[in-house]
């Protein structure tokens, strides 16, 4: 039995997950073929099969990094020292997620995904979910913190603000001029005056 080195076999996994999700973003989940990500990535599927069982594993696992990518932003030390602040720091993430045209594709593809597939559709409603209590929870912070409007109800708020950072991506997907780091000034403006907050 041959032994596998953890540092690159973790290193060829993100090879195959970024292979694997500008075939997605280009093809769609569904149209792309095992042999497309093989093609891309440079290896046999055989090869492949060491790393993901299958085509399914591999959106997971990208769902999965997701969720634990959103959980970091919402833990950071910034996030209990100034929750409204930290709520922009989410907010400018998100924003240089949707700047990147084959995640924005991404993500609306998922999302249709989500809704033919049970397990897929688990894991995209964990993901926002999460997300939104997250959010949920920086704004009821803030408002502990005399930061927003103490009339706002924060899960509702949060709704929104997820809305808002959900049409970042859906708008990068289908507007090819559609450049969010410079909208990014509009879009905290919005949320400023949406939260009654001062402006940032």
């Amino acid at each position: 039995m041959r032994t596998i080195d953890p540092v690159k076999h973790a290193a060829q996994r993100r090879r195959i997950l970024r292979a694997a999700s500008t075939c997605f973003a280009d093809k769609g989940f569904h149209r792309t073929r095992t042999a497309d990500i093989c093609a891309r990535v440079g290896m046999s599927p055989g090869n492949l099969f060491h790393y993901f069982p299958s085509k399914h594993a591999i959106i997971t696992t990208i769902l999965e990094q997701e969720g634990t990518e959103t959980a970091a932003h919402l833990t950071e030390p910034g996030s209990t020292a100034d929750p409204l602040a930290a709520l922009f720091t989410l907010v400018d993430a998100a924003v240089a997620l949707a700047a990147d045209p084959t995640y924005a594709v991404l993500t609306l593809d998922t999302a249709a995904e989500a809704r033919r597939d049970q397990n897929i559709g688990a894991l995209a409603a964990r993901n926002d979910r999460q997300l939104r209590t997250g959010i949920a929870d920086l704004l009821r912070r803030a408002v502990a913190a005399g930061r927003i409007d103490d009339t706002l109800d924060p899960d509702r708020a949060a709704t929104w603000v997820t809305a808002q950072i959900d049409g970042l991506f859906a708008r990068g997907a289908a507007d090819p001029d559609f450049a969010p780091l410079d909208r990014a000034p509009t879009l905290h403006l919005l949320l400023t005056r949406f939260l009654g907050a001062e402006p940032t």
